[in-house]
């Protein structure tokens, strides 16, 4: 490390803001690294693995430290407790730093935070796990099916037991994708760039670049530093989002002249891969008429999407995002999804109901998320839910499309709530119901149920 920063200590600020202050790690790294630009893109590799890596791992290194420390990791006082899980972390999963470094810098940072009385405790967890590391044992995988895979792919027990529906092949492949290295999933802009032109341009920024087989349009980056540095990606030739995400927009099947309402759009990805779709429909619509009527000026159908969130900060985001993709048949609302809008029943072609979910799909990303939910507060977000969908579905025009969707694996928050509003909606019916399962180095998990009116 080249830098006079101490990225220990820039680690820690992280894990203490997540941990101890229930910040967003996704928030509180983008913030950290974004601060530090000038940092090497080795020192800023570092930053963001031990971070997202700590807390991705940290039910296991928990369960390592509780072996060998005569205090217990809940009762260890925070600073000391983050330092010895981003040092464990460092221990098993970062073979090229030697553990006599690691023990070391952990003790200078001990001291150097107040806790000079601790570098004794410190300095000895840490030994006896570096030296200890290869004999830890995790419970019986038969004996102990919930206990061994929520330790070994670090899953609280809750979501384990939620998911005992499933196979327990299944789960562990879930858990598996979860701790995988993923890269990141892009939309080519089409009003921007082509695929190949952008592919070109990200290459020659020496960006590893891979094509999705399934969806078009859709590329794969890896190997780049920071992703506002990319020209490419300033000039809104390409919208970072999950290829599973993508699916909505695809199966929504916008036609030319279509009226769209997100009602939970932000920070706008589905929205505005929705107004490519129906700007793409449109030109083709133009050009066939253009080539029946020599005298053709404009298509007929101008269809439009409208974003809508809740508070003026997402809206804003929407926004932006919008601006920076130069889109024109798009606009953001600040509403709440939850009350009814009485000017536009029976207006839409499509709805989009991306609702507020427990996040369970995207566990690979934002691995906090699997500390910060419970079950009592998935059981209120499907009922939010229930009360979204039962205004929202107003909107639909006779034969429109309800499109519901969420990032999360929960039948409580998908199939169950698919169940209860084709009940109680006896006018709509299922025209399509897929869970997406997590994709090794690939893919979220995600949840879509497309519903026709009438």
């Amino acid at each position: 490390m080249t830098t006079d920063v101490n990225l220990r200590e820039l680690v820690l600020e992280v894990l203490l803001a997540v941990t101890r202050d229930h910040a967003y790690s996704h928030l509180v790294i983008r913030e950290m690294l974004e601060k530090y630009q000038y940092l090497s893109k080795q020192e800023r590799s570092f930053l963001k693995r031990v971070c997202e890596g700590t807390l991705e791992q940290m039910i296991w290194i928990d369960y390592v430290i509780n072996q060998f420390s005569s205090v217990k990791v809940n009762k260890i006082k925070p600073i000391i407790r983050c330092i010895l899980r981003s040092s464990v972390y460092e221990l098993q999963f970062m073979d090229a730093i030697p553990a006599s470094a690691t023990c070391n810098e952990a003790v200078k940072l001990a001291q150097k935070r107040g806790f000079r009385n601790l570098k004794g405790f410190v300095n000895g967890v840490l030994r006896g796990i570096s030296r200890n590391l290869d004999e830890i044992s995790l419970p019986d995988r038969v004996q102990e099916p919930v206990r061994y895979l929520s330790v070994k792919y670090s899953m609280p027990e809750w979501i384990l037991q939620l998911w005992q529906t499933y196979p327990l092949e299944q789960v562990e492949e879930i858990l598996q994708a979860f701790l995988m290295e993923a890269p990141t999933a892009v939309r080519v802009n089409p009003l921007k760039t082509t695929k190949e032109e952008l592919r070109q341009e990200l290459m020659a920024e020496h960006i590893k670049v891979r094509e999705d087989e399934e969806i078009p349009g859709a590329l794969y980056l890896e190997g780049y530093d920071f992703l506002r540095k990319i020209p490419s990606f300033r000039e809104g030739k390409f919208y970072v989002q999950d290829t599973s995400s993508m699916q909505v927009a695809i199966c929504a099947e916008p036609k030319p002249g279509d009226y769209i309402l997100d009602v939970c759009a932000a920070p706008g990805g589905k929205s505005i891969h929705l107004a490519e779709l129906l700007w793409e429909a449109e030109n083709r619509e133009a050009k066939n008429e253009k080539a029946e009527k020599q005298d053709f000026v404009h298509s007929s159908a101008c269809g439009m999407v409208e974003a809508r969130d809740l508070t003026a900060q997402k809206v804003s985001l929407i926004q932006e995002n919008i601006d920076r993709c130069g889109l024109s048949n798009i606009c953001a609302v600040q509403a709440d999804a939850r009350i009814l809008d009485e000017e536009k029943v029976g207006k839409a072609d499509i709805v989009i109901a991306d609702l507020p979910c427990s996040g369970l799909g995207v566990l690979g990303r934002k691995a906090d998320i699997k500390y910060r939910v419970t079950f009592e507060e998935c059981c209120k977000l499907r009922d939010l839910q229930r009360q979204i969908l039962h205004t929202v579905q107003q909107y639909v025009k006779p034969q429109g499309i309800l499109l519901y969707s969420t990032c999360t694996i929960n039948p409580l928050e998908n199939e169950e709530n698919v169940s209860w509003f084709l009940r109680e909606h006896a006018d709509f019916h299922l025209e399509l119901q897929r869970q997406i399962w997590p994709g090794k180095g690939k893919n979220d998990g995600f949840f879509l149920a497309k519903m026709r009116k009438g």
